[in-house]
C-alpha cells in the first residue's frame, strides 16, 4: 500500500471534498435550472444540449454508486464519465451552429456558454484527477488517498439508507448500492453500444431530436 504522510493525506481530502463540490454545481444544479430556463423560453437548441448532457452524465451517478458499494471499477468508470460529458458538451454539429447563432447578450444563451466552458474545464481537470486515481483499481489498500474517494460517496449512500428505511423500512447497504451500480452500468452500456453502433454510423455529428 502507498502511504503517504498525514498533512498530504488531508490537503488531498479537501481538494477531493472541492471536487465533489464543484460537480454538485456544475454537474448538478446548474444544467438543471439552464434545462428548467430553456424548456420555459422554449429554446430548442439549448434544450437539446442538456436533454444529451443529462443522458450522459448519468454515468457520473453511476459512478458514485459504485463508490459507495466500494467498486474499484468505480475509478475507471470515473474516466470514460469525464470524457464522455466533454464530448456531449462539443460533439453535436447542428447543435454547435444553433447556440453560435444565438445572439450572446441574451441572459440564456450566455449562461449556457459559461456554464459550459466552465464544465468543460472541470471535466477535462475531473478526468486528469480519474486517471491518476486509476491505481486504485488494484483494490482499496493500493494507496492510502483510495478511501478518501470513498468519503462522500459513502455519506450519500447513509443518507440514502436513512431515507429507505424511514420510509419503507428497506435497507440499503454497501452492498447494495454495488449491485445498483453495476445493473445501472451495463444498462447505460448497452444504450450506448446502441447509439455507437447503430444511430452515430447513420447520422453522423447531427444530434436532431435525439
Amino acid at each position: 500500500m502507498m502511504s503517504m504522510d498525514p498533512d498530504t493525506l488531508q490537503w488531498l481530502q479537501r481538494l477531493i471534498w472541492a471536487e465533489y463540490r464543484a460537480a454538485v454545481v456544475l454537474t448538478i444544479a446548474l444544467p438543471l435550472i439552464l434545462l428548467i430556463w430553456a424548456t420555459v423560453q422554449r429554446e430548442g437548441a439549448i434544450g437539446r444540449l442538456l436533454n444529451l448532457y443529462w443522458k450522459v452524465s448519468s454515468l457520473l451517478a453511476i459512478t458514485v454508486l459504485l463508490l459507495a458499494g466500494a467498486a474499484p471499477m468505480a475509478f475507471a468508470v470515473a474516466v470514460v464519465a469525464h470524457l464522455l460529458i466533454l464530448g456531449s458538451l462539443w460533439f453535436w454539429e447542428d447543435i454547435n451552429d444553433e447556440l453560435a447563432d444565438l445572439p450572446p447578450w441574451r441572459p440564456l444563451p450566455l449562461v449556457t456558454r459559461i456554464w459550459r466552458w466552465g464544465l468543460t474545464v472541470f471535466a477535462a481537470v475531473g478526468g486528469i484527477a480519474s486517471v491518476a486515481s486509476l491505481r486504485c483499481l488494484g483494490g482499496w489498500e493500493a494507496s492510502s488517498v483510495c478511501p478518501l474517494w470513498q468519503h462522500a460517496p459513502g455519506g450519500f449512500s447513509q443518507l440514502l439508507a436513512n431515507a429507505l428505511n424511514f420510509l419503507f423500512g428497506a435497507p440499503w447497504t454497501t452492498g447494495g448500492a454495488r449491485v445498483a451500480g453495476w445493473l445501472f452500468l451495463v444498462v447505460y452500456t448497452g444504450f450506448f453500444l446502441q447509439w455507437l453502433l447503430v444511430r452515430w454510423p447513420r447520422f453522423g455529428r447531427v444530434a436532431g431530436g435525439f
